[in-house]
């Protein structure tokens, strides 16, 4: 033992300790902090000098020669502290005084994590792997490093889980950056206003509920009602538009994911799509950290210019990890055994979504947020907390489901925020009052089944709902074009459809979307491409298809059997 005059005054201790599988140098350990000068870490910092290498192929060894020739040893300290305690992907450390919340810890079998509690002696580390690969004793270093994703644009058209690392079989992925993955939101100043619309193809949304780029709208209801379908049919009608596509899938079965990995690729679509997949098997500290690298992956996106559609299916399962995360690391429980910072959890990852500033290249982030409920009860914990932070929520209702009306959104819960503003002229113009006469509708239908004499208005107003309610029906993966949807409004509210029985509603609509697009293509094509409808319009619209009903009736009445040109 050797005792060393301190430059701060009084006498330091020193003890020199002979480790014979230390080869060539010497390790100095001052608290947490450890001065490596052996030749192990030597060779370790060389190792981090190649490792920041971009370059591969035949270039890579004249760099590498370069890098040696000027390699410069330093002597900075390490932090490293030892796990006391390991056990469901939480393992705790001591140590490490100087440790900062989401900061990287690197365990000894080269595992990392990621700081998720600061207490006085110790710290609640979240370990990103398996963690029979950490035990207690181990070396712990500190990094100083927030935790991050890899991002690119190579990301596009693959499968790979919430590290960046491929799962789909296919070639490693070379990103073209790091992001952390918690950063803050866009200011006020770093933003414009919601007004490009989002087209989702789906009517019964683009018609009443529009979505506009860099909106977060909340897609909710019970289980197996259509919700992800609903999310997939946006991710689809994104086809040919320039918009890339994040698709999180948090909790969910394997084959699950592989079914939609197998539809989008069928019909084109993976092409501009990621998905980051955090199965049901992962520990809930993956499936905690699965949207912010989505997020992270789409914001890098959005800072280059590009218009990006995040889906986050779902927040229910992600607020459930967390919570299992929070009670492991024994914070306090508060509500449903959830921690008291689920509001914050949540906040921090829907605020990441805007449409930038045109000095910072106009790019967008669009969220559809995904939450299961309980018997239709949106009034519980998490559901409120979403609603709170989103634009509008798209509600689907068991009953309608079941009832075969697909999609099953509810009107009356349904809402978006930002309304006709991300709504084109066209679409905007032809829906008119549409929401409000099938709230009309759905109120009186209720109504009625207790009334046995109607009067001829509230028959007029069910026979019109009836048939409105039938043109929304929509199949999966049946995305509907602008033209589609402004002729089928037209039509609709415009009463020309009125004499059609209601079993024979979607087959009238196929012929005359059919009869418009063989016999009018100009103005299919015009409507497509300028996104407006006016006067002129609206009348040529409307005669053609009260000539195409009054054709379809005279051709029925002869005897002559018509029969749908459309699937």
């Amino acid at each position: 033992m050797t005792f060393l005059r301190s430059v701060y005054g009084g006498d330091a201790e020193l003890e020199i300790i002979i480790d014979e599988t230390t080869e060539g140098g010497f390790r100095l350990h001052v608290g947490s902090d450890v001065y490596d000068w052996s030749h192990e870490g030597r060779l370790e910092q060389l190792r981090r000098k190649l490792s920041e290498l971009k370059v591969s192929g035949e270039g890579i060894i004249p760099l590498i020669r370069q890098r040696v020739d000027e390699l410069f040893l330093d002597s900075r300290a390490e932090h490293v502290g030892h796990v006391a305690t390991v056990g469901d992907s939480i393992a705790t450390v001591k140590g490490l005084p100087g440790a900062f919340y989401g900061e990287i810890l690197v365990f000894e079998s080269g595992v990392r994590g990621m700081v998720q509690e600061l207490r006085r002696d110790e710290v609640g580390v979240v370990v990103f792997g398996v963690d029979g690969d950490v035990s207690s004793g181990d070396r712990v270093t500190s990094t100083g490093k927030t935790a991050g994703v890899p991002v690119g644009e190579d990301f596009l058209g693959r499968v790979v889980d919430c590290l960046g690392s491929p799962v789909d079989g296919g070639p490693e992925i070379r990103p073209s950056g790091y992001l952390p993955l918690e950063a803050r939101a866009p200011e006020i100043v770093e933003r414009q206003s919601v007004s490009v619309p989002l087209e989702t193809g789906i009517l019964a949304i683009d018609a009443m509920f529009p979505i506009g780029r860099g909106q977060r709208e909340l897609i909710i209801g019970d289980r197996q009602t259509g919700k992800s379908a609903m999310a997939i049919d946006a991710i689809l009608n994104q086809k040919g538009k320039n918009v890339a596509c994040i698709y999180v899938a948090i909790g969910q079965k394997a084959s699950s994911v592989a079914r939609t990995v197998e539809t989008l690729r069928a019909r084109g679509a993976l092409d501009y799509t990621t998905i980051v997949h955090s199965p049901a098997s992962d520990p809930a500290s993956m499936q905690y950290i699965a949207p912010y690298a989505g997020c992270a992956m789409a914001e890098y996106l959005m800072r280059k210019g590009r218009d990006v559609l995040i889906v986050y299916d779902d927040l229910s399962k992600h607020a459930v990890a967390y919570r299992a995360v929070s009670l492991l690391l024994e914070r306090p429980p508060g509500r449903e055994a959830f921690p008291g910072d689920v509001f914050y959890l949540h906040s921090r990852l829907l605020e990441r979504a805007a449409r930038l500033s045109d000095e910072l290249g106009g790019g967008s982030m669009t969220a559809l947020p995904i939450v299961e409920t309980l018997s239709g009860d949106v009034s519980a914990y998490i559901p409120t907390n979403i609603i709170s932070i989103t634009d509008g929520q798209i509600f689907l209702e068991s009953d309608l489901f079941f009832a075969g009306q697909r999609p099953a959104i509810n009107i009356g819960l349904s809402v978006s925020r930002v309304g006709g503003a991300a709504q084109t002229q066209a679409l905007r113009s032809a829906a008119g009052a549409i929401r409000l006469e099938l709230a009309q509708y759905r109120e009186m239908e209720i109504f009625t089944q207790f009334a046995s004499d109607l009067d001829e208005s509230t028959k007029q107003l069910l026979i019109y709902g009836q048939r409105l309610m039938q043109l929304l029906k929509q199949e999966q993966y049946r995305s509907m074009s602008l033209h589609e949807q402004v002729i089928t409004l037209v039509a609709a509210t415009s009463h020309v459809m009125f004499e059609v029985p209601t079993a024979r509603i979607k087959f009238f609509h196929a012929d005359l979307i059919w009869y418009f697009e063989t016999t009018q293509q100009e103005l299919c094509s015009k409507i497509d491409r300028d996104k407006t409808l006016d006067n002129d319009m609206r009348t040529n619209i409307l005669d053609i298809t009260r000539y195409f009903k009054d054709n379809r009736i005279r051709r029925r009445n002869l005897g002559i059997a018509g029969r749908s040109k459309r699937q």
